[in-house]
C-alpha cells in the first residue's frame, strides 16, 4: 500500500496548510489545517477535512466494512449500515487518539442482535486494522442500534 502526500500551499496558494493525498489505488483526498487566527500563515482555511479526522474516517470505514462483509456472510439481510465515531486527543504534542467511541447504526430484516454484537466483535478483535493498530493509544468502546424493517 502506498500514498503520496503533497503541500498545496506556497504563495497565492487557497490555503498555507492544503495538501492532496494521492492513493496508490489511485484516488484523491484533500486535507486541510485548522484556521490559526494568532499566526493565519501557519493555518489552514477550514476547506477540507483534518488530517486527523481522515484517520477517524478511515477508521469508521474499515470497521464499517467488516461489520457489514461479516454480517452478509452470514446470510443476514443487511440494507443499511452506519457508524458514528466520537474521539478525544491527548491535549500534548503528540496529540494522539486517548478514547474512541464507535455507535453502530445497522438495518436489515431478521438479523439477530447476537449477529451483531459478534460482527462488531470480530471487527475490533481480529480484522480492523485500524481499530486494533488506534487501541495501542486510546481506549476503545463500542455500541449499537438495531434497527428491524
Amino acid at each position: 500500500m502506498e500514498c503520496t502526500v503533497s503541500w498545496t500551499g506556497g504563495v497565492g496558494a487557497e490555503s498555507p496548510m492544503g495538501f492532496i493525498a494521492e492513493t496508490g489505488s489511485g484516488h484523491v483526498i484533500t486535507m486541510d489545517g485548522a484556521p490559526d487566527a494568532a499566526k493565519p500563515e501557519n493555518g489552514g482555511r477550514n476547506l477540507a477535512p483534518r488530517p486527523m479526522e481522515t484517520v477517524l474516517a478511515g477508521t469508521g470505514g474499515c470497521t464499517a466494512y467488516d461489520v457489514v462483509l461479516i454480517l452478509k456472510r452470514g446470510r443476514h439481510q443487511v440494507e443499511r449500515c452506519s457508524v458514528k465515531l466520537t474521539s478525544e486527543r491527548a491535549e500534548k504534542d503528540p496529540k494522539v487518539f486517548t478514547k474512541i467511541h464507535l455507535h453502530f447504526t445497522v438495518a436489515g430484516k431478521n438479523i439477530p442482535e447476537a449477529a451483531v454484537e459478534r460482527a462488531i466483535a470480530l471487527s475490533h478483535e481480529t480484522y480492523c486494522s485500524a481499530t486494533i493498530m488506534l487501541a495501542k493509544t486510546a481506549v476503545v468502546t463500542t455500541s449499537f442500534e438495531l434497527i428491524h424493517l
